[in-house]
């Protein structure tokens, strides 16, 4: 390919400021219009303006103070046009940009309070349901297309249309208040935004639907998203646990698929393909989160990662402490997936045998159409030599499988016991 003419680079530049400024120029408009979808649409005029005068006038020094007053100045304008109140637009022009003075050109992006907190907050409301909250904060906060969302989760472009109208209509209907909550609303708040995160990173480090394993592209924003959240609020450990986890998490991503895409099992990956920085943000965001005795649920997950992350070797693993974290975790915030991973935990420390037991204790039925119970009971019987029962685990594990590769990879290990696999088959 040869270099790229002017307009390319021009619009190279553009999409990548987009990406890095889209939060919060959004976040500062609706701060204004206090309208989403007036919001978007001012924010969307404001980058086409730069896609118009940047060719002609030159990438400024800090485009993103360019789009923030550029924004702005089309949110008054906006107000202005509609004939609010005159009192409230004139009040807003005295706090957004001086009372009888023309807007300043914003120099440095720190004179503007940051409204990004504001927006997530909004965006990750609990009366909103998951799919809407997810949708509406890869929108706004991570400046995704509707495209590109149903592209990500895999999902008809007018579901994603539809999730985004309805939640936008809830948050306007409902008079949702734009703002960080304080008090003991924060801590009840701030869990359903830890959880979008992690929904979005989970959709993308293990895939529900589609033919990868690995979705690369939802595990990097989720992870962008976490760094934007632990840069404004710095002091919740929880933000720091679950931004450890996911780059703990993310760090095995390269070897947990070989060069066709089939899953590689933890026990045989490479762990020379592990990517090392990754690994050393994960443990440095985990120390920052304070200690373990006083962990929340993610700082807890992100502490048996990083019993894996440290591991030089399958062999060398401290199971015991994984064990004992899973426990700790099973007490704090229980879940039936919780308790499976503790009782695969119990049968990698103690034997195949205490983990069959440690998974027939386990009676939610919430995991009676979860893939992963009967595949951890076919591992077990499988390593005990008990084949036929295994098999018939494993054919229930790929009947519940819906990721093309958990049921290739189900596929044959159901084939290896049919045909006589010995337990280390």
């Amino acid at each position: 390919m040869g270099p790229q003419t002017p307009d390319e680079n021009v619009r190279a530049r553009l999409a990548e400021v987009f990406r890095i400024e889209h939060a919060r120029v959004v976040a500062s408009v609706l701060r204004i219009v206090r309208d989403i979808d007036a919001a978007q649409e001012i924010v969307q005029e404001a980058f086409e303006q730069a896609l118009d005068h940047w060719p002609a006038d030159g990438i400024p020094d800090r485009p993103g103070a360019w789009l923030l007053t550029t924004a702005r100045r089309r949110a008054l304008d906006h107000l202005r046009r509609t004939r609010r109140a005159g009192a409230r637009v004139d009040a807003l022009a005295h706090a957004a940009l001086g009372a009888a003075h023309p807007p300043p050109e914003v120099s440095d992006p720190d004179e503007v309070p940051d409204d990004r907190l504001r927006l997530i907050f909004t965006c990750c409301h609990p009366a909103l349901p998951a799919d809407s909250r997810v949708a509406l904060t890869l929108r706004l906060v991570g400046g995704l297309s509707t495209t590109e969302i149903a592209r990500a989760f895999l999902v008809p472009e007018p579901t994603v249309a539809q999730r985004l109208v309805r939640a936008k209509r809830t948050i306007r209907d409902g008079g949702f208040p734009y703002e960080v909550p304080e008090g003991v609303d924060l801590s009840s708040r701030l869990s359903a935004v830890l959880a979008v995160l992690y929904l979005i990173f989970n959709e993308g480090y293990a895939a529900h639907s589609g033919g990868d394993l690995v979705r690369h592209d939802l595990c990097e924003e989720a992870i962008r998203l976490g760094h934007v959240l632990a840069e404004l609020m710095p002091r919740e450990p929880e933000i720091l646990g679950l931004l450890a986890l996911m780059e703990l998490q993310a760090s095995r991503a390269a070897a947990r698929t070989d060069d066709d895409g089939n899953i590689v099992l933890l026990e045989d990956q490479d762990r020379l393909r592990w990517d090392r920085a990754r690994i050393a943000r994960g443990l440095a965001c985990l120390e920052r989160a304070g200690p373990l005795p006083r962990a929340g649920p993610y700082q807890l997950q992100a502490a048996i990662a990083a019993c894996h992350a440290q591991a030089l070797s399958w062999e060398a693993t401290d199971w015991p402490r994984i064990v004992a974290h899973y426990r700790a975790l099973a007490e704090l915030a229980p879940s039936p997936v919780v308790e499976l991973n503790l009782a695969v935990a119990i049968g990698l420390t103690q034997g195949p045998v205490a983990g069959l037991a440690a998974l027939d204790r386990i009676g939610d039925p919430a995991l009676r159409d979860y893939h992963l119970l009967p595949a951890a009971r076919a591992e077990f019987l499988r390593r005990l030599g008990r084949r036929p029962e295994a098999a018939v685990e494993y054919r229930r594990a790929l009947r519940l499988a819906d990721n093309p590769r958990e049921q290739a990879f189900l596929a044959a290990r159901l084939a290896a016991c049919e045909a006589g696999g010995g337990p280390s088959a």
